[in-house]
Formats: C-alpha cells, sequence, structure tokens
C-alpha cells in the first residue's frame, strides 16, 4: 500500500481543489471572528416568554384513512423537550467544542423542534385534548433550558434556521397572524443567530447556504421585516444558482442532503403562498423544479427507501407525513406538487393534505436519466443509479462510479450507508470505513484509497471524471483508470468495468442485500437474483462479511462480493439476473 502524505500536504491539496471563493469566505468568517464581531451579536438576551403561539383553531383538513389516530398517538409519545446529550447548556454556543463531548448530531435534531407542529397538528384535530397547551408549555420549557446563544442548540447557524422554519410553519398551522411578543422575540432571537455567521454559511458550498436564508425569509415575512427578506430572498437564489444545476444535480450528492434541501425549499415556497409574498428570484423556481425531479425518480414506491447515497444524517424535516427519516415519499410528493405541479406517485399523502396542496396528474416515467453527479436507469421493474462525475464541489465520501441496483423495493447492490460524523466508542473506526471505496460497489486499486483523508470531512487529490455513454470514469493520482458502463435489460443487467494503469492487483467489491447466498463457481446465487462474473483475467471470487449502516447511529454484520484479480487485467463483466417474482419473497431489508 502506498504511503500516505502528510496531513498538511493533503490539506494543501483539497484547498486548492475548493477553489478561492469557498476560502476567501471562510477566511472572512474567521476575521470576524478574530474581531469578536459573532460574539458581539449573540450577547446575552432576555429568555422570551409565553404565549407563542396562535389561539385559533383552523378547520381540520380532509385526511387519508388512518392519518387522525397515527398522529395523535405520535403526539402522545414525545421525547423530552430539552435534549443537551454531553453538552455544557451554559457554554457559549459560538466556539463550542462539537466533536470531543460526544456526537453533536442527535443532540440538534432534538432541538430542530419537530414536535411542534406534531402538537399543532393534533391541536386542529382534537382541540378539547390540551395539545396546544402542551405545545406552550413545551416550548417555555426548551427557551428555558436554552437560554440565548448558549449552549449545542445556538452552536450553529443551520440549526437556528431549521429551528425557525419550524416555528414558522407551526404558526401557520394554527392560522397565522400577527405574532405574539413571545414568538416575535423567540424569532428575532433565531434571526440574529443566522446572520451572525452567514460568512461561514457561505464557505461551505452545501445546505448551510440554502437552509440559513430560508430561515431569515420565515423569520422575516411573520416579522414583517421587508429588507431582511429582500435580502434573504437574494440569498437564497444565489444559492441555488450556485448549487443545484440546471438538470437538478446538487452540491452535495447525498440522497439524504437532496431530501433535506427540498423539505427546506418546500417549506419556504409554502410559507411564501401562506404570507401573501411575492415570488421568489429567479432561478429558485427552476431549479427548486429540477431538484424536486431528481428526488421523485429515486423514491421506492412501496416503502419510501431511496439509495443511501453520500452522507446520511436520519434528518425527516417538517415531516407532516410522519414518515421518518426512511421513507422520502412525503418529502418528494411535497415538492413535486409545489415545484412541478405534478404527483410523484404518492397522492394520498397526508403533508400535502395538511398543506391543501391539491392533487395534480403523475410525473412521467424515465427509463433514462443524467444529472450532475448521478444518473440512472429504469427498465423492467429494477433501477439503478450511479455516482458520476463531474467533482465541481467537494465530495462526501470516496464513492466515485459507486453503483446502486434495485428490483422493486429491493435494494441489491447497495450504499452501505455513513455509520455516525462522531461514532460512539470502539467505533470510531466508522468514520474512515463508511465514507471509503471499500464501503461501496468500486475497484480498489492496490488496497489503496484513490482520495486520501485529509479531515474528518475533506477529501484530497479527487479523482479525474469523465462521462461515457452509459457510465463513466475516473482517474486517481497513481494513473490508475476505471470505467464503468451499465447496460440495463428486462431481467437482467450486465455492468462492464474496465481498468487501466501502473496497479499490481485489484479488488471490485459489490455489497449485496442480506439473504441467503450461495456461491456456485464464478457466481453467487439468492432467491432474489444471480450475479455472475467473468474477466479477461483470473478472477479469485470470495463471499465475505462486511458492514452495513442502516440508519444513523448504528452498524450490522452484512455480505459483500470480491472479485480479486492480478495485473494483467483489462475488462470485468458482472451480469446480474433477477429470479421471476423475487419481491414478493422475504429476502432482507
Amino acid at each position: 500500500m502506498p504511503v500516505q502524505a502528510p496531513r498538511a500536504l493533503l490539506r494543501l491539496d483539497a484547498a486548492a481543489r475548493l477553489g478561492a471563493r469557498p476560502l476567501l469566505w471562510l477566511a472572512w468568517h474567521r476575521g470576524r471572528a478574530a474581531a469578536g464581531l459573532p460574539g458581539r451579536a449573540l450577547r446575552d438576551a432576555p429568555v422570551p416568554t409565553a404565549p407563542f403561539l396562535p389561539e385559533a383553531v383552523p378547520p381540520m383538513p380532509p385526511l387519508p384513512a388512518g392519518t387522525r389516530a397515527a398522529l395523535l398517538a405520535a403526539a402522545g409519545a414525545l421525547s423530552p423537550a430539552v435534549a443537551h446529550g454531553p453538552f455544557d447548556p451554559a457554554a457559549p454556543g459560538l466556539g463550542m467544542d462539537l466533536f470531543t463531548p460526544g456526537d453533536i448530531r442527535p443532540v440538534w435534531e432534538e432541538n430542530r423542534l419537530a414536535w411542534l407542529p406534531l402538537l399543532s397538528q393534533a391541536h386542529r384535530l382534537s382541540p378539547e385534548a390540551g395539545h396546544r397547551a402542551r405545545a406552550e408549555s413545551r416550548l417555555a420549557e426548551w427557551a428555558s433550558a436554552n437560554p440565548p446563544f448558549r449552549g449545542p442548540a445556538w452552536a450553529c447557524g443551520q440549526e437556528a434556521a431549521l429551528r425557525a422554519l419550524h416555528l414558522a410553519l407551526s404558526h401557520a398551522l394554527l392560522g397565522g397572524g400577527p405574532p405574539s411578543p413571545g414568538m416575535a422575540a423567540l424569532l428575532r432571537l433565531h434571526a440574529r443567530r443566522i446572520a451572525a455567521t452567514r460568512a461561514y454559511a457561505v464557505a461551505q458550498d452545501n445546505n448551510h447556504s440554502v437552509s440559513e436564508p430560508a430561515g431569515l425569509l420565515a423569520c422575516a415575512w411573520i416579522l414583517g421585516e421587508a429588507a431582511m427578506a429582500r435580502h434573504a430572498a437574494r440569498d437564497l437564489a444565489r444559492a441555488l444558482a450556485r448549487l443545484v444545476a440546471p438538470d437538478g444535480g446538487f452540491a452535495q450528492v447525498s440522497t439524504g442532503y437532496h431530501r433535506l434541501l427540498l423539505d427546506v425549499l418546500s417549506a419556504v415556497e409554502w410559507l411564501r403562498r401562506h404570507h401573501g409574498a411575492p415570488s421568489l428570484p429567479a432561478p429558485f423556481a427552476d431549479r427548486a423544479a429540477a431538484a424536486a425531479r431528481w428526488l421523485a425518480r429515486l423514491v421506492a414506491p412501496e416503502t419510501g427507501a431511496t439509495p443511501r447515497l453520500g452522507h446520511q444524517d436520519g434528518s425527516a424535516f417538517a415531516d407532516l407525513s410522519l414518515a421518518g427519516p426512511a421513507d422520502a415519499r412525503g418529502s418528494a410528493e411535497r415538492a413535486a406538487r409545489l415545484f412541478l405541479g405534478a404527483s410523484a406517485g404518492f397522492p394520498e399523502d397526508p403533508g400535502c393534505a395538511w398543506l391543501a396542496l391539491p392533487p395534480a396528474p403523475p410525473l412521467p416515467e424515465e427509463a433514462e436519466w443524467a444529472a450532475q453527479g448521478t444518473r440512472g436507469w429504469h427498465r423492467g421493474g429494477a433501477r439503478a443509479l450511479l455516482r458520476t462525475g463531474p467533482l465541481r464541489f467537494r465530495p462526501g465520501q470516496a464513492d466515485l462510479l459507486h453503483l446502486d441496483l434495485w428490483h422493486g423495493p429491493l435494494n441489491l447492490l447497495r450504499d452501505t450507508g455513513t455509520g455516525a460524523y462522531n461514532p460512539p466508542r470502539g467505533s470510531e473506526w466508522w468514520t474512515a470505513h463508511f465514507a471509503s471505496a471499500v464501503a461501496h460497489n468500486l475497484i480498489l486499486f492496490d488496497d489503496a484509497e484513490p482520495m486520501p483523508r485529509a479531515g474528518r470531512f475533506l477529501l484530497a487529490r479527487w479523482v479525474a471524471t469523465e462521462p461515457l455513454p452509459g457510465g463513466g470514469s475516473t482517474r486517481d493520482s497513481r494513473g490508475n483508470r476505471h470505467a464503468r458502463q451499465v447496460w440495463p435489460g428486462d431481467g437482467e443487467w450486465v455492468v462492464e468495468d474496465r481498468v487501466s494503469g501502473p496497479f499490481r492487483a485489484l479488488a471490485l467489491r459489490w455489497h449485496l442485500a442480506p439473504g441467503h447466498w450461495q456461491p456456485k463457481g464464478m457466481a453467487l446465487e439468492s432467491p432474489a437474483a444471480r450475479i455472475e462474473l467473468s474477466a479477461d483475467a483470473p478472477l479469485d471470487l470470495s463471499l465475505e462479511e462486511g458492514w452495513d449502516s442502516p440508519a444513523y447511529g448504528s452498524a450490522r454484520r452484512a455480505p459483500v462480493l470480491v472479485a480479486r484479480a492480478t495485473a494483467p487485467v483489462g475488462t470485468i463483466k458482472t451480469r446480474i439476473t433477477f429470479h421471476a417474482g423475487c419481491t414478493k419473497r422475504k429476502i432482507g431489508a
């Protein structure tokens, strides 16, 4: 295995690839922080007090069968309103150590106030059951336990923005109108927190750049701050112009973060209509529509699951459908109706009913499509997603040319997920493993990662990419080239991998759905499918035990088919044949 370059050199390499724009924004943020400007903007302030919420009880919308019981059950089983985890609730939010005490991600999720829209819905369903009083009490408890700008809840501008959107959504679900003094004070605090570190958000070139102006917009509309709304609308439109391609590809090539992007945009667009605000500047509408089409292609109709492409943090933002992080049907349907005037195929979505979004004709299915960073196919009840280039923004994982293959609800060839951003003690290896090429359906040359790690969320020596008919190619810094093409068929798919370069040996990995897999010569067979490999050189085939992360914060053992070869080898073909009726059998999640 080649010797790893010093971390400092890798960081310089990664910085050069990021480009001047994000580095200049980051330098500006750090300069302001060194001068103490964010700290002065976020001086201690009084804790807002109840009442926060409107007292109206808008009529209950027509809902799909079973929605009422499920929603009231969820409202009766809430986790505590206050969650600090291992973090100090009295410490200034700016400059907190977000890694040493533990994983901040679950703590942030608990502090997004997702229970507030839920209790607002429950109040409309059952006004005499005390749900609004519970919401007021919990919100007052949260505000008291999280004094302005102290503790983990105030450590991140994006988290403040997402919380502001939930506050605005709840206010609107309860009829809206002029905010109470308590709600106005709470929203002004959130607007201050977001504005204090806007340069940092822009420097990230990811969801921060979208969520934070979206949160400011929500605050501005309720507070009647016209200037704030104009600036936030401009910043949001500029972020979409930069980060979302005209074909719908997003800078963060991740199904999880793409879903969060759309959930934020859907909330903003619905709130805009609710408040009667002007349309957002171009290209907001066009880029949001393209992003909505991208996600709709990938949602399994039977389960709502999507490929676990890129980082997956378990978000389910503004989840009015109560679908949870594993089911994206509500997110896809809401975005499709708002931005495309069409249905993603889930006409009974309760979230759309709550927002009074009218039924719409279904989107046409596409046999083949391409977007910046991905391309996909639908054929014969199966669908595939290939991670491609170009790399305009930093890659989150070493997953270039990873292939996901589904047959109905079965994710046969799969991405192994994320593990956690800050894993529990004893599982620190998750961070490097689940982001690595070994954890994806790729070819690894000489057991060396194609893009060495330069930081927790930063890879160096990005591979060069090139589009190909039906696929794409990569070339790593050592000169090894991998070209992958996908040939879809009715019941049988073929993947052709062609390689060249100075490598001595390679390993092709296919991460498989759990099931009863049996080696049979140069093939592997299960009740679901047969996977057969061939090459222009001898292959050593083995069924090995790998790791899979089905949800954020968890990992389990899973089967991996590994084909090894030594140079010279030029072509490996993988033929996948689906067995008739396999989607009706119990063959693993």
